[in-house]
Formats: C-alpha cells, structure tokens, sequence
C-alpha cells in the first residue's frame, strides 16, 4: 500500500515538473541583440511580418514600434513593473498593472481590444503587443495630431496618455523628455538599420520601410 502511494506522489511530482516546463516553453525568449533590428528579425521568425501587418493597419513605421517596445520591456514577453519596496526590505505592490512586450495596461488594452476588434489578444504575444503600440500611435495620431513617424513625440503621449499630452504634463519630467528622446534615437537607428536588411526579410523583394 505504502508502495503505492509512493508512487502516486512521484508521478504527480512529475506531472507538476512537466506542466511547468512546458508553461516555461512557451513564453519566447527575448532576441540576443536588442540593438540591432536587422538580428530581432532574422532571429524572432515571423515577428517582421507581424510588425509589417501592424504597419499597414496602423500606418507607424516599423522602427517606431519596434523602439517603444526596446524601452518599454526589452522586448521581455512577461515584463511587468518593479515592486515598491516598504522598508527597503520588503516587497510590496507594483507601481502598475502593465503587462508585457508593449507594457499595455489592463483598461488600455480592453480599449484597445474594443476599437481594435482584436478581442482575446494577449499582451505576451509580440503580433497582438506590435499592433497595440500600432494602434495606440494612430490614437495619438488622431487625437493629438503628432505625425506617425514622430517617435519623440509619440512617446510623451504613449507614457502620459492623450490628455496628459494635450496639458503637456511632462514640461515638469524632464526624466521622460530624456527617455523619449532616447526612443526617438532608436528609432531612427532602426530605421537605418531596417535599410540594409529589409530586402532579405521580404525574400528579395522590396518594402517601403518608413
């Protein structure tokens, strides 16, 4: 009997060893070299056509999007903001509920799901994180009237929201106007970038980068 019962805990023991590693499996890794996105996308299969279906949906350039993602999470499918630390020593809540590649948060990207029609995405898969940071810009685009391929600009709205934009909130961060002047840096980067390669992504063919 006892034999038995040793045996039932092992295989369950096992089961639980199984289950998790292939949870662990399935969250993608992020790319080796953030810093060039001509080896994210030789590197991360299907992720240029992903970015590409988002440019066409959305009209924001490749190099934009791909650049909020690299700040927002390094391109980390399950990033989510530090905890607050109380005492210094002990972990306490997240400073948000952002989630994921794009950092969406959870009202945002019901918004998203709504005015998008792209119900059930996941913040953790880069085609539905790509196409939120798509869609969010044209937001901005819309409402806020900054040119698409504004990645400066685009930012302070995509970290301040389209109202806090409109009050220009971050006249007084002047840490944000630094981290979105970063993003606009690396956008431009990638866009060079994205000129020496995109003829081999699209399998010989051309494709109008901007």
């Amino acid at each position: 009997m006892n034999g038995t019962v040793r045996h039932l805990n092992r295989t369950r023991a096992l089961l639980v060893v199984l289950i998790v590693s292939s949870l662990t499996a399935c969250v993608t890794s992020p790319p080796d070299d953030v810093d060039d996105i001509c080896a994210i996308f030789r590197e991360k299969s299907g992720w240029y056509d992903d970015a590409k279906s988002a440019r066409a949906r959305w009209g924001v350039p490749i190099s934009v999007m791909m650049a909020f993602m690299h700040q927002e999470s390094r391109f980390v499918a399950t990033a989510k903001p530090a905890r607050r630390m109380i005492w210094g020593i002990i972990p306490g809540p997240r400073a948000s509920d952002a989630y994921g590649y794009s950092q969406a948060k959870d009202d945002t990207w019901r918004r998203y799901e709504r005015e998008s029609g792209n119900y059930g995405a996941d913040r953790d898969d880069f085609d539905d994180a790509v196409d939120f940071v798509g869609w969010y810009n044209d937001v901005s685009y819309r409402t806020n009237g900054i040119a698409k391929d504004d990645a400066f600009r685009l930012y302070l709205a995509y970290h301040e929201g389209h109202g806090g934009y409109s009050r220009a909130t971050y006249r007084s961060k002047q840490w944000l106007v630094d981290v979105a002047r970063k993003v606009d840096d690396r956008a431009q980067r990638y866009n060079r970038q994205l000129q020496g390669c995109v003829k081999e992504l699209e399998d010989g063919g051309w494709f109008d980068w901007w």
